[in-house]
């Protein structure tokens, strides 16, 4: 049976019309992308990658997130809205670093959304820096396609006194859930990760717990000339010997970078240790994941403005992992860029 004809018959078993798995008219330097999550779906045979909805790309006059497809990871339909922010919550704006994640049998999405109309009490430490209310939300859908509906009416996981961006899950040895998320420099000056506990539901059930600061990495530089550090997107992953890694991002004196943790106990709360840097230039935001073949691939975007997404191969060694070439037979890129030879 023709490649075609199994992703056909994968895609009806899926639930899934056959026509979705056709080779899409978009390639990535035509994709408007910032933080780019791809879940591998291996029931249809389809790559899904989610972003926030851009929209003169979707078509959708929203606030929301929208999804594209692909078979092969160089050829993706055009994007479909899978969620939209509803009027009337406090949030309006932002479904900034959208992740969708399998939990007891349904979809959630993590998405960052924020109101700059809804000021915080205390100032920000930078010149009275003014906060406001940003933090990541959940919405729940059966189908991995969506439509995603918020969860709790749009409540933030953790409190809304705190300025929270990029939520992660992760589920420890023992089967716990929990929420990492970045603690915005502008309540802290130097941005921070932490983690919450969550219940079966996705609930809150503990305060806390600061992992580390970004200034823990030796690259990460001040902005703006006011000691400002910024952390953005963890991703958490373990290798074959048990140990826990963190992918996550900031600036340095070449831009932003991607970079990578890794836990000296294999406990989420360390002590971290900070990896050489992986990619610079413009480069973050970064997530792994598995390709249909069971590789891993790393996906971040570049430059920072006017992101598109940049495929890396990636190796998974006993303790650790090795970030390879570019695949510039799938990107397209017309300016790849190597991994750093610190790397």
């Amino acid at each position: 049976m023709k490649r075609r004809e199994l992703l056909a018959s994968a895609a009806l078993a899926g639930g899934l019309p056959a026509w979705t798995l056709a080779a899409g008219p978009m390639t990535l330097p035509e994709m408007d992308l910032h933080d780019p999550f791809i879940v591998t779906d291996k029931a249809s045979m389809t790559y899904w990658l989610f972003t926030k909805n851009t929209p003169s790309v979707s078509g959708k006059q929203a606030i929301g997130v929208m999804a594209y497809r692909s078979s092969d990871l160089k050829h993706w339909t055009r994007p479909e809205l899978v969620f939209q922010l509803p009027a009337g919550i406090w949030a309006n704006d932002g479904c900034w670093a959208p992740e969708v994640h399998r939990w007891r049998g349904r979809w959630y999405l993590f998405v960052t959304v924020h109101n700059e109309g809804l000021p915080l009490a205390e100032p920000g430490p930078v010149f009275g820096q003014r906060t406001y209310r940003r933090s990541t939300v959940l919405a729940v859908a059966d189908q991995l396609g969506g439509p995603f509906t918020l969860v709790r009416d749009g409540e933030p996981v953790v409190s809304k006194d705190l300025m929270t961006l990029d939520g992660t899950l992760y589920v420890d040895p023992a089967g716990k859930p929990w929420m990492v998320f970045a603690h915005e420099w502008l309540q802290l000056r130097v941005g921070a990760f932490a983690a919450v506990p969550l219940d079966e539901e996705l609930h809150a059930i503990g305060p806390p717990r600061e992992l580390f600061r970004g200034d823990a990495s030796p690259v990460a530089r001040p902005q703006q000339g006011l000691g400002i550090i910024v952390t953005d997107g963890p991703q958490l992953y373990r290798t074959a010997d048990g140990s826990l890694h963190m992918l996550w991002s900031s600036w340095g004196e070449d831009g932003y970078f991607q970079t990578l943790a890794r836990s000296e106990s294999g406990n989420l709360f360390g002590p971290w240790k900070q990896l050489p840097v992986w990619l610079s230039k413009g480069s973050g935001h970064g997530m792994l994941f598995r390709t249909l073949d069971d590789g891993w691939m790393l996906v971040v975007h570049r430059p920072f403005k006017n992101a598109r997404g940049k495929l890396y191969e990636v190796r998974e060694r006993t303790d650790g992992f090795e970030l390879g070439r570019q695949r510039v037979d799938l990107d397209l890129d017309p300016r790849p860029l190597q991994p750093r030879s610190d790397a």
